[in-house]
């Protein structure tokens, strides 16, 4: 029997395992697991507070897209870390069951006409913005965990458009597929529909086989994964930047994103005779050295450190000046501002960062000068650095040169 060569001919495609059934029950995978995604996506986007000021809003065209935006509580304190790791750890864990899915539907991409209705039309349509933007948001997640920044443009707008176009085919080819999938799923004998081959191979695998293999994937990938998020399990995060024992460089014990020398830290300009803390308020300037933050009330605070890569570490024991009293000294007694901070850090998306004023009048919020009992090292901000509960890593700016209080919106 001759078998038909074009992609577009049902018995082009010989796999005995595809059929309605097998896609419905990923697809039922998929639909809570991208879900969350998607939702735990926007809630690290708010956590940014884009609309706070322009230097923290990485996407400034997106207009309605930021109706939800709210002000980033501070409680409680492992609020981010729960939120990205839960993000990137999902994200992750959900490759082996999108591959899947996409094998078992790639048939239908190559179905002629390619509309024979308007209904058949909105979910090709809806179908190819699926694939397209779950194979985008996929592979531009994996390497911004991997640190790996290949591709045109911040990861921040294309990230965030990407993740809305995606979800947006995502609930279309829901809607549409949903009734069929029900259907699927009730059915318990064998599998027929458009998906199933006319002309099967005969079988090597099992479906429950093949999605035991996917869900063994998926296993793999989380437990190689949700490692960096704990400290104990960092050696197991085989694929992760942050996993294995190295805390890096200096005396605190933990995880660091970028080195004082990758940000062009001098060690000339955090020396305390050339170091100064710039704050700025409805009072003026004040100018402080590292002798003068000493003089001043010191507080304590145990709070994580968080990344939007994922990784994270378990509470440090941080001791510093609030920022709620260096928001005093600037003019500001008893309700503070936001603020925006300021680093010695010479390049980099976040040299620059604003705080709301709900962080800023947290107790908990420090302009930090020691960790675990000791100094700061360089690598981990010295002379000073923001610490703030539940905020990203990144907003948690490091090697401090200025502090303006004021409002930012």
């Amino acid at each position: 029997m001759r078998l038909p060569l074009s992609p577009s001919s049902p018995a082009f495609w010989r796999s005995p395992l595809r059929g309605t059934r097998l896609t419905s029950v990923l697809g039922v995978v998929l639909l809570v697991g991208i879900t969350v995604l998607f939702v735990t996506g926007l809630a690290s986007y708010a956590a940014y507070n884009p609309d706070l000021s322009p230097v923290n809003d990485q996407t400034p065209g997106k207009g309605v897209l930021g109706f939800y935006l709210f002000s980033w509580p501070t409680d409680p304190h492992w609020l981010y870390r729960l939120d990205q790791g839960v993000h990137v750890t999902l994200g992750i864990t959900l490759i082996p069951i999108l591959l899947a899915k996409l094998w078992s539907v790639v048939p239908r991409l190559f179905t002629l006409p390619p509309a024979r209705s308007l209904t058949h039309a909105l979910e090709r349509i809806s179908l190819l913005l699926l694939v397209g933007g779950a194979l985008f948001e996929f592979v531009t997640g994996v390497l911004n965990v991997q640190l790996d920044y290949v591709f045109p443009g911040s990861f921040y707008p294309l990230h965030f458009y990407g993740a809305w176009v995606f979800f947006a085919a995502f609930l279309a080819h829901t809607v549409l597929k949903t009734p069929a999938a029900v259907r699927a799923l009730r059915r318990r004998g064998e599998q027929d529909g458009e998906l199933a081959s006319p002309l099967p191979d005969p079988p090597t695998v099992s479906r429950r086989g093949a999605l035991q293999f996917a869900g063994g994937g998926s296993l793999l990938l989380f437990a190689t994964t949700v490692g960096q998020d704990f400290d104990g399990l960092r050696r197991t995060a085989l694929f992760a930047p942050h996993g294995g024992a190295d805390p890096g460089t200096g005396p605190n014990g933990f995880q660091i994103n970028k080195t004082a020398a990758y940000a062009g830290i001098r060690t000339a300009d955090t020396h305390e005779d050339a170091w100064r803390l710039v704050v700025t308020g409805r009072a003026g300037t004040v100018r402080l050295g590292r002798a003068d933050l000493l003089r001043l009330p010191l507080h304590s605070a145990a709070l994580p450190i968080a990344c939007v890569e994922g990784w994270s570490t378990s509470d440090q024991w941080w001791r510093g000046v609030r920022l709620r009293d260096l928001a005093e000294l600037a003019g500001y007694g008893g309700d503070p501002p936001d603020v925006f901070v300021e680093s010695l850090q010479r390049h980099g998306a976040f040299r620059k960062a604003a705080l709301r004023a709900n962080q800023v009048a947290d107790p908990r919020s420090l302009l930090a000068l020691y960790v675990n009992g000791e100094e700061l090292s360089p690598d981990h901000g010295h002379p000073a650095r923001v610490i703030v509960p539940a905020a990203p890593g990144v907003l948690n700016t490091k090697w401090v040169a200025r502090l303006t209080f004021g409002d930012l919106r």
